[in-house]
């Protein structure tokens, strides 16, 4: 009777064995026609789940844009020309919060993927 059990190292269906296969998140930016896969983040510098994120800062920090597909928080204020972009929500939130209590400036905060914004008002961030 022939043994169709397989072990680690013999190729699968289609030739390919489970160490073939790369696994690697990539990132796009059309801005740049570029695509990078993240081994650069999750080996060298380790960050794990985060790894789209920090290259996604690291990517807006060297050129001023975001790549592909990444979509922030932005908090700007009503008054004056501050203003500052975030991955998360409660990043933008805090930054809303805290510039509100310092300057007395309502600040609006809206998310790049639906039309709804919210409005921290200096009395709410005492």
């Amino acid at each position: 009777m022939p043994d169709d059990s397989r072990d680690g190292d013999d190729p699968g269906p289609g030739g390919t064995t489970p160490t073939d296969l790369d696994d690697t998140p990539t990132v796009s930016c059309s801005r740049c026609d570029r695509e990078w896969d993240l081994a650069y983040e999750l080996d060298d510098l380790g960050v794990g789940n985060q790894a789209i994120e920090q290259f996604a800062l690291d990517h807006k920090r060297h050129t001023g844009h975001f790549p592909d597909d990444v979509t922030t928080w932005l908090a700007k204020c009503r008054r004056c020309p501050e203003g500052s972009e975030h991955l998360v929500r409660h990043a933008a939130e805090r930054w809303a919060n805290i510039h509100a209590r310092h300057t007395r400036h309502s600040v609006e905060i809206e998310h790049g993927i639906d039309d709804e914004t919210t409005v921290v008002e200096p009395e709410d961030a005492e």
